[in-house]
């Protein structure tokens, strides 16, 4: 008898000498190789296995199991603290490590009470089953007379002697069916009694999410915006990477909390200080801000470290998520039309700090740096600051613009130089601009002990030009340059030096420091700096100095584009939380048109201001020709502001010149100056009929 063998499986391999596999035909596609069932099932597997609802169900499985497991621990660890003292062996080692001994004296003091209670109710609990049993046996006793006192009522009333056992017999029922129900629910409870139990363990997992990060729902995974709690610092300190410092926090159990200060709301965010257990620097957090701010769930930009006053403390400033994508509000000089400034005594309304309150900016015998790579918003926070002080009518501007594109034109007749252009031609006009300053500072410095000068302010933007430029004068001296030979460089050092003295001040703008665009001298000689988004730590620290950027200063960290307009600052005319050297500014934008119309309002609060476009250095010069060009259109001007509109427009003519000088011109022509109000003044009126009446002569000898 043959047996007939069924093969269960297809041959996955064609027979070795299968004519078909021999023959090949050309132009025939070659045939097709079967797949082997076992691959076709492990790729089903994998498919299977990889598919997002069967990973969706494994993290759902996890979670659930987690939340169950962990609630339990949860549960014991609560039931243990409350039972025994190790919540307060937990706060004395967190104390001691943290070096507070007044807090652990204080816990110490608390177990010991804690632990005197717990002594007394041990004991009175060997007492406890005597006094249930005297207490149980006169309950009863009185119950059992109250019922039967109940029934001799009923019995009187009715003329029934039983109804005296009534009240009894009716108590005994009860009791009774209370037993039954009890015998009746016991099994279902005992049933379903661990499931409720489990149920309420699920749902304190569930509630402290206790399952791990990738177990989680997407929308807890990510963490964003999730409110800052002391947990979560902790947290966020004991994964930083950090040894020293994870394993204090261990030792602490849950109670490293205790490094915490309280967090308070500040601003558009939360901050809190942190004390740091021994043997961690602050150092080692400051150089982790990345995973930080990673850590609670924030992007590294919304998380700000600096270092208060108090030893081995850090302060974190940690936003709320997105908040600073948000724009601030409009600028005061934009909404409120009768705002003014005072140099003295005023501070410019320049933005808000990262607290939300508003950040001013004190100008008063202050030079100026600001800084940033290009396009992050440097002129218009420089602009802000001269905008504002425009409105204070005493305030002279020399501004010489670099870039040339305009971002200056509103201060055409409010400054009374104005240059505008990158061209080489423009940087000798700057360079003269600023050596004009040394000049007025010189003559300033000269006066009498006492004399109180007007402020002038000598601003300019995109400075880096001018220290690249590589001209040389008729003395072979460049303008550019950081060597004492370069004149850019030597005149900003000498208005660095003595200029605050007599309310001479420099402004400037530069961007991408250098060594070579942005001499060490010169940046180091403004009371005032501030930086934009820089690309490196060690430009902050030429931005910034050292010291701003060793407490916490980090422009490098802003971010190029998003970041517009934010300014870390390092200066004494601004309100900096105590034991920080710096603040980071968000500066309130004003467009070309705004600006135009704060200008505006600027002018009509001054008499008339001739503004110089361009540096005459000439030799060829007609003094009373360029003495109406300077009164511009004002009636009248004094004698002193027309010599030293004079000296900004000639240098080489009329640097020198004194008031016997211009009234010997005037007096020549006669259109000498007279008093008005006391004081000495060239009328304009005067000067031009004099200049007609110089036309008239000469048109007519020419016709004779």
């Amino acid at each position: 008898m043959s047996e007939n063998v069924v093969h269960l499986h297809k041959a996955t391999d064609p027979p070795a000498d299968s004519a078909v596999t021999r023959l090949t035909i050309v132009g025939d596609p070659a045939p097709a190789v079967p797949v082997p069932l076992w691959v076709r099932s492990g790729r089903a597997v994998k498919a299977v296995a990889t598919h997002e609802r069967t990973r969706a169900a494994g993290r759902a499985a996890v979670r659930h199991g987690m939340y169950t497991f962990n609630g339990g621990r949860i549960v014991a660890r609560r039931t243990w603290d409350g039972r025994t003292g190790a919540r307060y062996e937990r706060m004395i080692r967190a104390a001691e490590a943290a070096g507070n001994l007044e807090a652990a004296e204080e816990w110490e003091e608390r177990l010991q009470r804690f632990r005197t209670a717990r002594h007394h109710r041990r004991m009175d609990l060997l007492h406890s089953p005597v006094e249930a049993a005297k207490g149980a046996a006169v309950g009863t006793g009185m119950g059992i007379g109250t019922l039967i006192a109940l029934g001799i009522v009923m019995a009187i009333n009715t003329g029934r002697p039983l109804d005296v056992l009534t009240p009894l017999e009716a108590t005994i029922d009860f009791i009774s069916l209370l037993i039954r129900i009890v015998q009746v629910v016991w099994g279902p409870a005992l049933t379903i009694g661990p499931f409720l139990a489990l149920l309420a363990l699920w749902a304190v997992g569930r509630n402290q999410q206790a399952a791990p990060q990738w177990a989680l729902p997407a929308n807890q995974r990510t963490g964003e915006g999730e409110p800052i709690t002391p947990s979560i610092v902790v947290k966020a300190l004991r994964d930083l990477g950090v040894p020293a410092l994870a394993r204090a926090i261990k030792e602490m159990g849950d109670a490293g909390a205790s490094m915490l200060s309280p967090i308070v709301i500040a601003g558009c965010g939360v901050e809190v200080d942190v004390t740091l257990p021994s043997g961690v620097s602050t150092v080692e957090v400051q150089n982790r801000r990345r995973k930080l701010a990673e850590n609670l769930s924030r992007h590294e930009h919304e998380v700000f470290i600096t270092l208060p006053t108090a030893a081995r403390t850090v302060r974190l400033w940690i936003a709320d998520s997105g908040a600073l994508d948000e724009p601030i509000g409009p600028s005061p000089l934009t909404t409120d039309d009768t705002l003014t400034a005072d140099y003295a005594k005023g501070r410019a309304p320049w933005g808000q700090d990262l607290r939300g309150d508003a950040a001013a900016l004190s100008l008063y015998q202050r030079h100026l740096l600001i800084t940033g790579l290009s396009n992050q918003g440097k002129t218009a926070a420089l602009r802000a600051l001269a905008l504002w002080l425009a409105l204070d009518r005493t305030v002279e501007f020399r501004i010489a613009d670099l870039k040339g594109a305009g971002d200056w034109a509103m201060f055409d007749g409010l400054a009374t130089v104005l240059i505008q252009g990158p061209t080489d031609e423009h940087v000798i006009e700057a360079t003269e601009m600023v050596e004009g300053g040394v000049n007025e500072m010189e003559r300033r410095l000269q006066a009498p002990p006492g004399t109180v000068f007007p402020p002038l302010i000598l601003l300019v933007d995109e400075a880096q030009v001018a220290f690249m430029c590589p001209l040389t004068d008729a003395d072979k001296r460049p303008y550019g340059g950081s060597k004492a030979t370069s004149r850019y460089f030597m005149a900003a050092r000498k208005v660095h030096n003595q200029g605050r003295a007599v309310n001479v001040l420099l402004w400037q703008g530069t961007q991408d420091p250098t060594d070579q665009n942005l001499p060490k001298l010169v940046r180091e000689g403004a009371h005032t700096r501030a930086s934009l988004a820089l690309g490196t730590e060690s430009q902050a620290r030429m931005a910034l100095g050292d010291k701003a950027v060793d407490g916490g200063a980090a422009p490098n960290l802003l971010r190029p584009g998003l970041d517009k307009g934010t300014v870390v600052v390092a200066s004494d005319g601004i309100a900096i939380p105590a034991g920080q050297s710096s603040i980071t500014v968000r500066t309130h934008y004003i467009d070309n048109e705004q600006a135009a119309t704060i200008a505006d309002r600027a002018r009509a609060m001054r008499d008339g201001v001739t503004t110089i476009h361009a540096i005459d250095r000439s030799d060829d010069h007609d003094p009373l020709m360029d003495i109406a060009s300077v009164l511009g259109s004002a009636a009248r001007v004094l004698t002193a502001d027309v010599l030293k509109r004079l000296a900004m427009l000639n240098e080489d003519a009329y640097g020198q010149w004194t008031n016997g000088d211009l009234k010997r011109v005037l007096e020549a022509h006669n259109a000498e100056p007279y008093k008005s109000d006391g004081r000495m003044v060239v009328a304009r009126d005067r000067v031009l009929r004099a200049l007609a009446n110089r036309d008239d002569e000469g048109s007519a000898s020419t016709l004779g």
